[in-house]
């Protein structure tokens, strides 16, 4: 196949008939008759907004052509830089299998059977998966298309309940520590701005893999050519359901509401797991796989690993505010018109500046048409983040701006980073009772005094008026304000002083990581750390690619492979 790459389109496009109109301006660059292009496909789709508001929609665009080879060739010289071959990465597991699947006149698979024998699944030491987001899905499922029939453990509720303890947080203020925006079916993604953008350089295919999974599982098929993917919450959570149903088929089983304690050793490798079920009785389970993917808030278990041998590391992180605007103001800093008039998406944004003391300070997560969420998991503490639907349809953007903070901030120690999380978590749900604290920017650089107050904004989930100033260090806060100047020079009005900030970002990633070696395992074998909570991800996307890998290191092993 070739690809033709940088064709513009000036926005408003429409999307009837769209495929037709860049198969004909790609005949017209390459002066060739259209009917001799066939089966094209959108391979990318970005926003070139650098002479506005004259917006362009850029296309990469995936065909074959029906042509000698000597005329293809041809082609190629007189088109080189805009026209390509096309050959992409195909995501090949190390270790392959093939999986059989009977269904019945209605579709429903009946039975499952796979071309390799795992001896030790069918025996009952079939892996455990300790956590739900996308890293552990991701790994059962492929273990569980593998025919080995994996055991999910997850803290928190299923999908259906745990919208119901989103929601009675958000109206009433009532936590539940175990089922909330951190911890429950999906992971803390599920409940985010739903971004599938990574930072991975991949050559292997593994990122295409993992979009086309979602949309196999009910997403948007744009998220496989738009430069900046995005579901958004409420599409992932039904994403998120289909998947958990077809890999219960396949013979994986989740229990909700249990919760992983500890590892147990014998003679130093892993015999069996300790955990709660949803009584909250203490069990014990045999285990000879063991995948670690916990998300970045479990901090008790972290505990739990340390006291068990398992050896870890502190890490940087980063800790700041939610930042909100209207979401009109960012649209018409970066498209220089409002997007609606365009038939654009929201507007986002990415900041980055190194303050005078040499620390960066930048944006992170940025949700356009966004709501700022208490995204707390332990009572007297309070964190928050940024989520946002399908449709970004809030009229309110948010973003955190966050300082690295490393060790020279929080001390050597290995949990030293989490607890100087929690004591930010503390002292931000003490300023307005346990609602999520807001200043306005210009109370903060100023240092006002603020009468508390209830604050009413779609933007933002129950707030308390408050000064947020004192919340961190000086040199911290001296940081984000020089840096909200800065970006006020880029975006207009973006540190103004009715700029909201809304208190605190702390969970930007794990405060420590789990080691492991070449084989995927930590000290302790058959102990799998994966995913973001382990310390090896920052996203969705690369949690869940994380958990493909991992998938692959067992499938390996168990198989006597490696």
């Amino acid at each position: 196949m070739f690809k033709y790459d940088g064709l513009k389109l000036k926005c408003p496009v429409k999307e009837e008939g769209l495929l037709n109109l860049l198969k004909e301006r790609i005949a017209k660059k390459l002066r060739i008759k259209s009917v001799f292009i066939k089966d094209p496909f959108i391979v990318r789709r970005s926003i070139d907004a650098r002479k506005k508001p004259d917006i362009f929609y850029v296309y990469s665009v995936a065909f074959s052509l029906m042509l000698p080879e000597e005329d293809r060739e041809g082609l190629l010289k007189k088109n080189k830089g805009s026209l390509n071959i096309y050959r992409p990465a195909v995501y090949k597991q190390e270790f392959e299998w093939s999986v059989n699947v009977s269904r019945d006149m209605d579709g429903i698979i009946k039975k499952v059977s796979c071309s390799r024998d795992f001896g030790f699944a069918k025996g009952g030491k079939r892996p455990v998966i300790i956590g739900t987001g996308p890293a552990g899905l991701f790994c059962g499922l492929m273990l569980a298309r593998a025919g080995l029939c994996p055991l999910l453990l997850e803290r928190g509720d299923r999908m259906d309940k745990r919208i119901e303890k989103t929601e009675e947080l958000r109206l009433n203020g009532i936590l539940d520590p175990a089922s909330n925006i951190q911890f429950g079916e999906g992971g803390a993604g599920t409940f985010s701005d739903g971004k599938l953008f990574s930072h991975l350089h991949d050559r292997s295919g593994i990122t295409e893999f993992i979009l086309k999974t979602f949309v196999y599982f009910g997403a948007p098929s744009d998220i496989l050519y738009d430069a900046k993917p995005h579901i958004g919450t409420d599409v992932l959570r039904k994403v998120i359901v289909n998947m958990r149903e077809e890999m219960e088929i396949y013979g994986a089983e989740f229990r909700f509401r249990n919760t992983f304690i500890s590892p147990l050793l014998r003679f130093g490798k892993l015999d069996s797991i300790k955990y709660s079920d949803e009584n909250g009785i203490v069990k014990e389970m045999e285990c000879s796989a063991l995948v670690l993917a916990p998300g970045h808030s479990s901090r008790d278990t972290f505990i739990n690993l340390d006291n068990a041998g398992i050896r870890m590391e502190s890490k940087p992180f980063a800790a700041g505010f939610r930042v909100i605007h209207p979401q009109d103001l960012i649209d018409k800093a970066q498209y220089g018109i409002a997007a609606d008039d365009l038939g654009l998406p929201p507007a986002d944004y990415k900041l980055t500046a190194h303050t005078s003391t040499g620390r960066a300070v930048y944006s992170f997560c940025m949700c356009p048409g966004g709501t700022v969420i208490n995204a707390s998991s332990e009572n007297g503490r309070l964190a928050v983040n940024g989520m946002s639907m399908r449709d970004r349809d809030s009229g309110y953007a948010n973003s955190a701006i966050v300082a690295e903070v490393g060790r020279d901030i929080f001390g050597d120690g290995l949990f030293d980073g989490m607890h100087y999380q929690e004591r930010l978590e503390a002292a931000a749900f003490a300023l307005a009772g346990g609602k999520i604290p807001v200043s306005y920017y210009g109370d903060y650089k100023n240092g006002n005094e603020v009468s508390p107050e209830s604050i009413v904004n779609p933007g933002i989930w129950q707030a308390g008026r408050v000064n947020l100033r004192g919340l961190f260090d000086e040199r911290t806060e001296a940081d984000i304000i020089e840096a909200m100047e800065r970006f006020g020079n880029i975006i207009k009005g973006f540190a103004s002083d009715e700029a909201m900030l809304a208190g605190v970002e702390t969970r930007t990633s794990s405060p420590v990581r789990i080691l492991r070696d070449e084989k995927g395992e930590s000290n302790i074998k058959g102990i799998y750390p994966c995913g973001e909570g382990a310390g090896y991800a920052g996203g969705i996307t690369s949690a869940a690619a994380d958990g493909v890998k991992v998938a692959d290191k067992i499938l390996l092993l168990y198989n006597g492979l490696k």
